[in-house]
């Protein structure tokens, strides 16, 4: 057999999830290697060696977020009603990963670290998630009466999305209507979309 490897995926899984915490307890300037390694019980090296730097670490944190956030949309139980289930996947998808996870929201969203190049794991999950959507959108667009473009939509989606999570995230205290709020708004703007008749092409 062969010798296992000295920083295996759950060193790595570890390392993020410490790094995280720091970040979310003191800060995105509280970030070390040093103190990320000995969180978790192991050296530098093998931080060196599974993320290369702190901002190889960074882009991993921002890949994680992702990954997250995909994982919550293909979750979302589907129905009948595409406009619900885009609005489900709004609030269970988008809103509770900013929610739980606001340190790696704003290193993502908010560019805290403005000049961290996110790298091409980073551009393959996020175009993933966005295709997610994309398909949410385009259950709408199968119901709907009137020809919508997709991709506008699907944008419109996620700009409103990222708009209402950094408000609420902002305001800095939980907001008992935010979910009615985040229903709302989705399927306001699904409704208030401009459609193309078949006429009108």
């Amino acid at each position: 057999m062969g010798r296992p490897k000295e920083h295996n995926a759950a060193t790595r899984a570890a390392l993020l999830q410490a790094a995280a915490q720091m970040i979310a307890t003191h800060g995105m300037d509280a970030l070390s290697i040093r103190g990320v390694a000995d969180a978790v019980g192991t050296t530098t090296r093998a931080v060196y060696s599974l993320f290369e730097s702190k901002a190889g670490l960074l882009q991993a944190l921002a890949v994680r977020l992702f990954e997250l956030l995909d994982e919550a949309i293909g979750t979302v139980a589907l129905t009948d009603d595409p406009r619900e289930d885009l609005a489900a996947a709004a609030i269970d998808g988008f809103r509770r990963v900013a929610i739980e996870h606001p340190s790696l929201y704003s290193l993502v969203f908010l560019r805290v670290v403005p000049d961290l190049q996110l790298g091409s794991d980073f551009s393959a999950i996020a175009s993933a998630t966005f295709a997610r959507l994309e398909a949410l959108v385009a259950r709408v667009a199968e119901d709907d009466a009137g020809d919508i473009d997709v991709p506008q939509l699907a944008l419109a989606v996620h700009a409103l999305t990222e708009g209402l999570a950094s408000v609420e995230l902002r305001q800095g205290v939980a907001n008992p209507a935010a979910e009615q709020l985040w229903h709302d708004s989705v399927i306001a703007l699904v409704d208030g979309f401009p459609r193309r008749t078949s006429g009108h092409r």
